[in-house]
């Protein structure tokens, strides 16, 4: 247990990577990534196929004297619609795969800790479906407004498309790390409120798990197996710098 202490966002993702490929863990892995799978896959192949279309006929309307804009703003735009994509998409696949994911996070504490939790299974997972689902539906309702807020801000003409990429980055970091850090919290009974301001607490720790959670999810193939290892890593990021303050 004593190598999952005090590492840094960054760390604990990687420990995540690891912890995912443990025998006695992949099997609870296999749900969670076929759930993203096929989720961000498909949207992925749909934004590919349409990607050069959608931010030419956007940026078509720059004025004349903004012209020299278009070389900026082409990629700025690509990578803001990619990582918005990426997280919508993967916020529906951790809402159909919230029970899993709840149970893959038990699993990996338990492997961490030695210690067996209140073991329910899969059928117990399933069980708890409708509280889980009503945790990630609280989960939603926190993002949402912050989400349509950036949206907007992007609309804005240059101003809006310059600074938006970057705080819809910083945003994500931080709604990915409260996602998947909320699985082994709710394990434990522990509040959405009171999770977020234990997060808070560890802010460095939180942004930078987040942060390459988020890089991640927008690149090709990797972001396809991110789900699974991103619980894990948060699983052993409670462990390591909240299990024992809670």
């Amino acid at each position: 247990m004593q190598k999952y202490k005090q590492q840094s966002g960054f760390g604990y993702f990687f420990t995540g990577l690891s912890l995912a490929t443990t025998p006695g863990i992949r099997q609870f892995v296999l749900l969670p990534l076929l759930a993203n799978i096929l989720l961000v896959g498909g949207a992925l192949f749909y934004l590919f196929s349409n990607l050069t279309t959608w931010i030419d006929g956007w940026l078509g309307g720059l004025p004349e004297f903004l012209s020299w804009l278009y070389y900026i703003l082409w990629p700025l735009l690509a990578l803001t619609i990619l990582a918005t994509f990426s997280y919508f998409f993967s916020t529906l696949a951790n809402f159909i795969a919230a029970p899993f994911n709840g149970l893959l996070a038990e699993k990996v504490e338990a492997h961490i800790t030695g210690q067996k939790l209140d073991d329910s299974g899969l059928m117990g997972a399933l069980k708890d479906t409708p509280r889980i689902l009503a945790r990630e539906w609280r989960k939603l309702i926190y993002t949402l407004p912050k989400a349509i807020g950036l949206f907007l801000l992007l609309l804005i003409p240059a101003l809006g498309q310059t600074v938006a990429p970057f705080l819809w980055f910083i945003f994500t970091a931080w709604m990915l790390a409260i996602q998947y850090c909320d699985y082994p919290f709710d394990n434990h009974k522990v509040s959405f409120d009171d999770m977020r301001l234990q997060l808070k607490a560890k802010q460095g720790k939180a942004y930078s798990f987040g942060s390459l959670v988020a890089l991640f999810t927008t690149i090709p193939i990797l972001n396809l197996i991110v789900m699974p290892v991103a619980v894990c890593g948060a699983t052993a990021m409670w462990v390591g710098e909240f299990k024992n303050r809670t």
